[in-house]
């Protein structure tokens, strides 16, 4: 079952209409001044492709203190004013988040929904209520949805194990570390918590052997979301018959673009790179967000057992920022790009940091078609833009690792 029809689209459709209604984003995003700057003299009527779209400048998330520093609280980036809006957060930075007036204004309903959540449901909602939207997101679902809420917030586990064991929630939503404490600190008090079958867990990784350890204490059906507090939902995982379904399936309101750390050159399908978001919102537009988060689309997956019809990516697989520092200079992933741009032979490049602080060893891993050639010229060119030595490794085409690491660093810290 889906929350609406939109999410059983024909691919064709949904493609259509997105691309339809890119230009009216681009105009809504021009009203705001941070946008305004950003995109300059660009006519939004032009954006209405992909590859038009690809032609605007990126923003990045990282960027989002400086800008909010220059013009208080968002950067310009909001086509609402701040004193019209529903709420606005504060994340450590610090960085301000805006929320509208508008239902399910984080669009957290899919996910919701997706994960088992129905009308007439009660779910313990543990994420914090302190300056961060996350337990907004699911506040405003939950009341699309009909379903009721337990405000417990973070903290406080015994009082949580209480709730459940009293209140019997049907779902947990919030962070897979604290839902461990809470099924640990039961177990300790003899508390009965077996009413909740259902989580909906984010802001975490989640490793498949703490989501099998949660099944195994009965909660049966676990999915992730993965959401940020700029974007709102992003993408999320579904079930079909007790079965969770591979990869992310991507929220109708997004455009996604996978792009090369260091280059921001779109990558193949199937590649890890850097998520990049343009994200339909009425207050708070987003063209061209990079977020720092890696992840990859699945390449020719056939469609999900669930019905839904996007675009799915495999989740949260890392940041993007790769920045480090190397004999006291910063080595960032452009200038190993910028290596790799001035030999035309080099395929994929990685650079490996190994050794220890302070006696440390560069290399550069390049694929290439003949790995008896000469390394001479790129060592110099890597001296040249880096100012640091390094040595240089052919591998064979395909042999790097599929992670969207562009620097390795391998260093032993201990």
């Amino acid at each position: 079952m889906t929350l609406d029809s939109r999410e059983t689209r024909a691919p064709a459709e949904r493609e259509a209409d997105l691309m339809a209604r890119l230009p009216g984003l681009i105009a809504q995003a021009r009203t705001a001044p941070g946008w305004a700057r950003i995109l300059g003299d660009v006519d939004p009527a032009g954006i209405d492709t992909r590859a038009a779209l690809a032609r605007l400048p990126v923003t990045r998330k990282a960027d989002l203190k400086a800008l909010q520093q220059q013009d208080k609280p968002f950067g310009g980036l909001t086509s609402t004013p701040p004193r019209r809006l529903g709420r606005i957060y504060m994340s450590p930075g610090p960085i301000f988040d805006a929320e509208g007036r508008s239902p399910d204004w984080w669009r957290f309903a899919r996910p919701l929904y997706a994960a088992g959540v129905r009308p007439g449901g009660l779910l313990q909602n543990c994420f914090s209520y302190h300056f961060t939207p996350a337990a907004f997101m699911v506040e405003s679902a939950a009341a699309l949805i009909g379903c009721t809420v337990i405000p417990a917030g973070s903290g406080q586990t015994e009082l949580q194990v209480q709730a459940m064991a009293d209140l019997r929630p049907d779902t947990y939503v919030g962070t897979p570390s604290f839902l461990k404490l809470i099924v640990e600190k039961a177990r300790e008090m003899g508390a009965d918590i077996g009413s909740v079958r259902h989580a909906l867990l984010s802001a975490e990784a989640l490793p498949d052997s703490l989501r099998q350890w949660f099944v195994d204490q009965g909660i049966a059906h676990v999915c992730q979301a993965y959401a940020s507090a700029d974007a709102g939902a992003i993408a999320y995982e579904t079930r079909t018959d007790d079965k969770l379904n591979p990869g992310m399936v991507l929220d109708e309101e997004v455009i996604l673009e996978i792009l090369r750390p260091g280059s921001g050159e779109p990558v193949p399908a199937g590649e890890v790179g850097e998520v990049v978001l343009t994200v339909f919102n009425p207050d708070y537009p987003l063209v061209r967000f990079a977020t720092g988060d890696l992840s990859a689309v699945l390449a020719d997956a056939p469609p999900s057992p669930c019905g839904r019809t996007n675009t799915r990516i495999r989740g949260w697989l890392g940041r993007a920022d790769q920045t480090t520092k190397v004999r006291g200079m910063f080595v960032h992933p452009a200038q190993v790009h910028e290596v790799a741009r001035r030999h035309p032979q080099v395929g994929k490049v990685r650079l490996v940091v190994t050794g220890t602080i302070a006696d440390e060893t560069m290399t550069l891993h390049c694929e290439v078609d003949d790995l008896t050639g000469p390394v001479e010229t790129i060592v110099a060119t890597i001296r040249e833009v880096t100012k640091l030595r390094d040595d240089v490794r052919f591998v064979a085409r395909g042999s790097l690792p599929n992670d969207g690491k562009v620097i390795d660093d391998a260093r032993d810290y201990r």
